[in-house]
């Protein structure tokens, strides 16, 4: 099932998707619940087709998603990081740029874990 509404309202879960998308692009591996992950799945992997095209126009709709935020390690954005590092990583790909490991449930609710990550 897509587009679930992960109990919250349209602009939150707006809001939701684009911290983890901008977490994901930053650590390139974030533990999350498992149906927060498969809906980051979707919309991370529509990221990294922008950052295949690589044209002006892609980079100001992925700068309207992606958060502002600095990756410690390399000192570049998270816009940077996708569009430099990210994107021609997978220029050879015809999709899938995205991978939901299941883990152990969480302790204090009982919630199914997972990582994703970058293939």
């Amino acid at each position: 099932m897509r587009n679930r509404k992960l109990g919250r309202d349209s602009a939150h879960r707006k809001a939701l998707l684009r911290n983890l998308s901008t977490s994901l692009i930053v650590h390139e591996r974030i533990e999350t619940t498992e149906k927060k992950a498969y809906e980051l799945r979707s919309f991370a992997d529509k990221l990294v087709t922008l950052a295949k095209r690589g044209d002006l126009h892609a980079r100001r709709q992925a700068a309207s998603i992606v958060f502002n935020v600095v990756d410690e390690a390399t000192g570049k954005t998270a816009l940077q990081k996708l569009f430099d590092d990210i994107g021609p990583r997978y220029q050879e790909r015809q999709g899938g740029y995205t991978r939901v490991i299941k883990t152990e449930k969480r302790r204090g609710d009982g919630a199914d874990m997972a990582y994703v990550e970058f293939v």
